[in-house]
């Protein structure tokens, strides 16, 4: 299984970005897909989660009603759109393909894979 993770990169304060992360390698519509990101000298923390279907949405109180994950699942594609981005969400960004269609999705240990991240800088 393989996830690539494309997007990051350097913004202003206010900006926004759009993450993408390709899978190959697992029945990409039959497991839930989340993103997590982790910034110097802190632990890897949920962002967003997304249910194998579309029809649930999970977000981490930090990024709620500024980022939206969506997929499309004929592209094996989970997407992180960033909006309004601040500082505080400088961080590598990974994507993660979970093994159960069970719980809310928002822990590291319900996912078995993982892309190599990404980079987001947001400039003040």
């Amino acid at each position: 299984v393989q996830l690539q993770a494309f997007g990051g990169g350097l913004v202003q304060t206010g900006g926004y970005l759009r993450l993408s992360c390709l899978v190959s390698g697992r029945t990409f519509s039959s497991y839930p897909m989340g993103w997590f990101r982790q910034a110097p000298g802190k632990e890897r923390e949920f962002v967003a989660a997304i249910s194998r279907n579309g029809g649930r949405l999970y977000y981490a109180d930090s990024v709620n009603g500024r980022f939206t994950i969506s997929r499309d699942n004929a592209k094996n594609t989970v997407y992180l759109q960033m909006n309004t981005l601040k500082p505080e969400d400088t961080a590598v960004y990974y994507c993660a393909i979970g093994y159960r269609n069970i719980g809310s999705y928002t822990l590291l240990s319900q996912y078995d894979y993982w892309g190599q991240g990404t980079l987001v800088t947001v400039s003040s």
